[in-house]
């Protein structure tokens, strides 16, 4: 599956497959992960913009 989506690149070699990060599948990943908690980060802050200010209660 990590093949399929990029992520790692293989090479036979002899009876064996040696399997290898792909440099450009993880930065893909970065990309999506990075913007996916910018979002998330975003949205929280924007829901805890619109509450009301809560006085402290000792």
């Amino acid at each position: 599956m990590l093949k399929q989506v990029g992520m790692v690149t293989d090479r036979a070699e002899g009876t064996r497959r040696r399997y290898r990060l792909s440099e450009h599948g993880v930065a893909a990943l970065r990309d999506q992960l990075d913007t996916f908690w910018r979002r998330t980060l975003e949205g929280l802050e924007q829901q805890l913009d619109q509450q009301p200010d809560q006085e402290e209660r000792p």
